[in-house]
C-alpha cells in the first residue's frame, strides 16, 4: 500500500515510507473495532459528485427518445445515480445536448450554460449535437456545440444506443473524480475563436438573391391565386 503525500501531523513522513508498520498500525486499529479509510477531501467529494450527477433536461430531436430510454427499466441509469433531471440551469450539474441545434436555439443553449454553476460539464449525444450530423452543410443548423460551448465528452452515432449515453456518463465519471475540488485548476476546454465569414464571392450572393426573388415570386402567385 502506497502512499502519496500524507499530511497527518501525529505521523512522521518517514513513516509513510514504512508499509510494515502502518500495516501494523491498522491491524491495531481494526482490533479493536475501528474501520481506517485512507484518503483525501478531494477524493471523497469527487466520489460524491460523480455519483450523483443532475442533468438539465435538454432534447430538441430524436436523441432525445434515447435519453428517455436510457431512464426507462430496461437500462435504469439511476444505478449510476443520474436519474434525477432538473428544469432549472441553477439546479444543473450538466447539459446533456440531445439533438440538433440551430442558429436560432443557439443563443438559449449559451445562455442556459452560462446560467449554470460552476462546475458544470456538457455532454454532446448524436451527431448533430457533435459535428451537425446528416444537416451539416445546411445554412440553419449548428455544426457542433464545440462551436458555441466548451465539450466534457462526445457520445457519437445516429442516435446512440443507450449503452454508448450510459458509457459516456461513465467517462465523465472518470473525469470529475480525478479533479481538485480544494485548490488548484482544473484544465478547461479553451472557447472555441468566432467563425467569422467575411470576403463572400459576388457570384454566390447573386445566386443566392435569384433564389430568393424566385421563392417570393412564388409565394406571391400562391397568394394571388388563394384570393381569386
Amino acid at each position: 500500500m502506497e502512499i502519496k503525500k500524507p499530511a497527518i501531523k501525529s505521523i512522521p513522513y518517514g513513516e509513510f515510507k514504512d508499509n510494515a508498520s502502518l500495516e501494523a498500525m491498522l491491524k491495531e486499529l481494526n482490533d479493536g473495532g475501528v474501520n481506517v479509510v485512507l484518503g483525501n477531501l478531494d477524493q471523497l467529494i469527487n466520489w460524491g459528485r460523480s455519483n450523483s450527477l443532475w442533468s438539465l433536461t435538454f432534447a430538441t430531436s430524436c436523441c432525445g427518445i434515447e435519453f428517455m430510454a436510457v431512464g426507462c427499466a430496461r437500462y435504469d441509469f439511476a444505478r449510476f445515480g443520474f436519474e434525477v433531471t432538473r428544469n432549472s440551469p441553477r439546479q444543473a450539474d450538466l447539459i446533456m445536448c440531445a439533438g440538433t441545434i440551430t442558429h436560432k436555439m443557439a443563443p438559449a443553449f449559451k445562455r442556459l450554460y452560462d446560467e449554470m454553476s460552476e462546475p458544470k460539464y456538457v455532454v454532446a449525444v448524436g451527431g448533430c449535437a457533435i459535428s451537425g450530423g446528416p444537416f451539416k452543410s445546411s445554412y440553419c443548423v449548428v455544426r457542433g456545440i464545440g462551436e458555441i460551448v466548451p465539450v466534457d465528452v462526445y457520445v457519437p452515432g445516429c442516435p446512440p444506443r443507450p449503452e454508448a449515453i450510459l458509457y459516456g456518463m461513465m467517462q465523465l465519471q472518470r473525469k470529475i473524480k480525478v479533479e481538485k475540488y480544494l485548490g488548484g485548476v482544473n484544465k478547461k476546454e479553451p472557447m472555441p475563436n468566432p467563425i467569422v465569414v467575411r470576403d463572400i464571392p459576388k457570384m454566390f450572393l447573386n445566386e443566392f438573391k435569384a433564389q430568393k426573388d424566385k421563392a417570393m415570386k412564388s409565394v406571391k402567385t400562391t397568394i394571388d391565386n388563394i384570393i381569386r
